[in-house]
């Protein structure tokens, strides 16, 4: 829209007006941005012009860290990257520590490590979509969907002790089996689930206000989201039927019956959709895995000298205790080859890839890591251009940043 310059302080009038382009600071001191994002949106009156992604505000050092921090102690770390869903990036982490040691965890592992996996699926979808029905004015929504993330809490509690940062994995497996309070807990959830997902898409699937602040907003095509590197359910929700679960299986997920969910418009109401259908399929996954949940143990063979011993042999065997000792005091017990690899895992928000270098010791040589956002953020700017500035904060939601995996 021309502005008439006149208006500003300091600037002479002129005979026509000019057009003018306001700049403006979305964040980081804003509620959609979380304190951690921040935009920079050129205006034209209420039209988005341009945008300028600016991160740095939520600095960890994450992949530094990974070199300094030995295979075990760098799992804390995994936590704080995609807050969301800590699980997951626990178990992309050690999946890439143990192809970089060529080993295999037991299926009672890998069974377990699927149903974290899918459990945080499901609780970084649903603050996802709370969080976008939140900025586009559906409160109650978002209460109906935290709900549901308690009882996430109240299973991650009972498997390792730490209901938000878990720290649940290890090299070569687990840092406890599943208890069978647990796994009561897991089948209390899957009951309780299918109604509270019901009850949100009654809320928003109809919801004429949430359909206009979204429904061809923010639109991506498929040619677009295959050339920007766009993964996840951003990029099923532009027909890219790409899921590393069903393309490059990893874990056990070969033995699960479940469905890849897509749509093609691409914009936020389809990527909305897309991640309440993906719920719906992650809830079957954990009921096959909780109900052929294999016997056996979580940890590889103690005589590999990679597994960190449980607290009875450690305090009651001399093997336990040197076991423990090399691994934990003198760095000793891992033999990791001089070679590097990449591993991948179908996270919540994408791919979720891990690249790692060994050098025969403890620690990585390089630590480098793929996280999703990183990848998405740098989409916005094309997403937004020509939307009004109330669009911002639902274009921003579908793609759910999560400012901790940007920072390096």
């Amino acid at each position: 829209m021309p502005l008439d310059r006149s208006m500003f302080a300091g600037d002479l009038a002129h005979d026509e007006p000019q057009e003018y382009l306001w700049t403006m600071n979305f964040g980081p001191q804003h509620p959609a941005t979380h304190t951690t994002l921040r935009l920079v949106l050129k205006l034209e009156g209420e039209r988005v012009v341009d945008a300028m992604p600016d991160i740095g505000y939520l600095h960890s050092g994450f992949e530094k860290l990974g070199e300094h921090l030995d295979f075990n102690q760098y799992v804390v770390v995994t936590d704080r990257m995609n807050y969301c869903s800590p699980m997951a990036n626990n178990v992309a982490w050690h999946g890439a520590v143990e192809k970089l040691l060529g080993i295999e965890v037991p299926p009672r592992c890998q069974y377990l490590r699927v149903i974290v996996a899918e459990l945080a699926r499901i609780a970084d979808h649903l603050v996802c979509n709370a969080a976008v029905g939140l900025d586009t004015g559906a409160f109650t929504f978002f209460m109906y969907a935290f709900n549901p993330r308690e009882l996430i809490y109240e299973i991650f509690e009972a498997l390792c002790g730490a209901r938000f940062t878990n720290s649940y994995t290890r090299v070569g497996g687990l840092m406890h089996d599943a208890s069978p309070r647990a796994i009561e807990l897991i089948r209390e959830f899957l009951r309780r689930i299918p109604r509270a997902l019901d009850d949100m898409e009654r809320l928003l699937n109809k919801n004429r206000i949430f359909i206009d602040r979204t429904k061809g907003i923010g639109v991506l095509t498929r040619e677009e989201a295959i050339n920007r590197g766009v993964t996840g359910p951003i990029a099923r929700a532009s027909g890219v039927t790409r899921d590393l679960r069903k393309d490059e299986p990893y874990l056990a997920y070969r033995d699960f019956d479940f469905d890849i969910c897509c749509a093609t418009a691409g914009d936020c109401y389809a990527r909305y959709l897309v991640r309440m259908a993906e719920m719906r399929e992650s809830v079957k996954i954990i009921q096959q895995a909780v109900e052929n949940l294999p016997s056996g143990p979580v940890n590889v063979d103690v005589g590999l000298r990679v597994a960190l011993p449980n607290k009875g042999p450690v305090l009651h065997t001399i093997e336990g205790l040197i076991t423990h000792f090399e691994l934990v005091m003198s760095n000793r017990g891992f033999q990791t080859p001089n070679e590097e690899v990449y591993y991948a895992t179908e996270a919540p928000n994408g791919e979720l890839g891990f690249y790692l270098v060994g050098d025969g010791t403890a620690r990585a040589y390089r630590a480098r890591c793929r996280p999703p956002s990183f990848i998405h953020f740098a989409v916005f700017p094309h997403l937004i251009r020509g939307h009004r500035l109330s669009d911002v904060v639902a274009v921003l939601g579908s793609l759910n940043i999560i400012a901790a995996e940007l920072d390096r």
